[in-house]
């Protein structure tokens, strides 16, 4: 009984760590589109538009 309930938090647990990655991953991906768009519309605004 006790180690089929270890085997259950250990997925617990590499579900949770898998879910910290993408959380992660995804704020990673949408910070760098915000600093993209910032650095668009200050190469706009300065007059550098292709």
């Amino acid at each position: 009984m006790q180690f089929a309930a270890q085997q259950r938090i250990t997925a617990l647990s590499w579900w949770r760590r898998l879910g910290w990655l993408v959380l992660i991953w995804g704020a990673s991906i949408v910070a760098l589109a915000m600093v993209a768009g910032l650095l668009k519309l200050f190469m706009n605004a300065a007059g550098l538009t292709a």
